[in-house]
């Protein structure tokens, strides 16, 4: 696969497209039927299309990482949008787009309007583009229930719809084992990183309704990062054998086998389907390695929100 990983076409009730930020695996890539648009990435002054680990393995890009190089992402263009869109116009397949969020790309922005502009030359075309709100491999699990919709008889409006809501139920919970790479994209200042560092502080993130990233919490070592993370799986988890788990890494594969290791202990999740995957370049570039992350469906998140959030949301419509 380049840029498009191209789905069965005429024969499918709608055709649902994901980005390279869901962080999809290899193999899930291979076998679910759905398109996928790669995101660019720069590393080391070099532009690369995110191929989902084809022409570089996670070891060789967090290695770079950490011997110094400079890694960077940009979004994709209106350009590609419009090119990919007007191909999906020509074919008439009625298409949903379940894009990385718009809180930390503007992807979302081009994409909308690529999708006016094509579809403005072609009304009848139904085209949804879908704010996922969901960074990382929350994506995956996003797509991969879309796709069992889908099965189970949901038309393109229907699974827009379902999506955008369904969304809010999904969780994720990650840490890092260093601040640097965020500090080196603008995302939280130097001394942040340096006095992190030092003290050995390593954060638990999330995500909030936006899909902003969000920190809930700190933690003096990496072990207690870890076990900080089983304990927001605990808090939040609704078991459902038909729902997976996913725990991802970017190139911390120890680390992340300690998680599913715990995860297996919880009550219900013995025999769960936990799917594990690497941290793809598009993320891994802002995070750099030693991130760890748990994500599954639970509670849903909106009914956290504050009183004068809610309020907020009410008057937005």
């Amino acid at each position: 696969m380049n840029s498009t990983t191209s789905g069965s076409g005429h024969a499918q009730r709608c055709r649902i497209v994901v980005d390279t930020c869901a962080d999809l695996t290899p193999e899930i890539a291979a076998s679910l039927d759905v398109d996928i648009l790669g995101f660019p990435y720069i590393l080391d002054g070099v532009e690369h299309t995110d191929d989902i680990w084809t022409s570089i393995t996670p070891q060789e890009f967090y290695d770079q990482i950490r011997a110094g190089v400079k890694a960077s992402t940009s979004a994709i263009s209106i350009g590609r949008y419009l090119e990919y869109f007007t191909q999906c116009a020509e074919e008439g397949t009625p298409t949903v787009y379940l894009c990385f969020t718009s809180a930390l790309s503007s992807s979302y922005d081009s994409a909308v309007t690529a999708a006016e502009q094509v579809r403005a030359q072609y009304p009848d075309f139904e085209l949804y583009v879908v704010d996922n709100a969901l960074p990382c491999a929350c994506g995956e699990l996003l797509a991969l229930e879309a796709v069992r919709q889908r099965a189970a008889g949901l038309n393109a409006q229907q699974l827009a719809a379902w999506a955008d809501e369904a969304k809010t139920y999904v969780h994720g919970y990650f840490t890092l084992d260093s601040l640097d790479s965020l500090a080196a994209g603008g995302r939280i200042p130097p001394a942040a990183a340096q006095l992190s560092s030092k003290l050995d502080i390593k954060p638990e993130l999330s995500f909030d309704l936006s899909g902003s990233l969000s920190l809930i919490g700190v933690n003096r070592g990496r072990k207690k990062a870890l076990k900080s993370l089983i304990k927001s799986f605990k808090e939040n988890y609704v078991p459902d054998p038909a729902l997976p788990i996913t725990v991802v890494s970017a190139d911390a594969e120890k680390d992340a086998d300690w998680v599913e290791a715990a995860l297996r202990r919880e009550e219900g999740c013995a025999n769960a389907t936990i799917i594990r995957g690497s941290v793809g370049p598009t993320i891994g570039a802002h995070v750099g390695p030693g991130m760890v992350a748990v994500i599954f469906w639970g509670r849903n998140r909106a009914d956290k929100i504050s009183l004068t959030d809610r309020i907020a949301k009410r008057v937005r419509g």
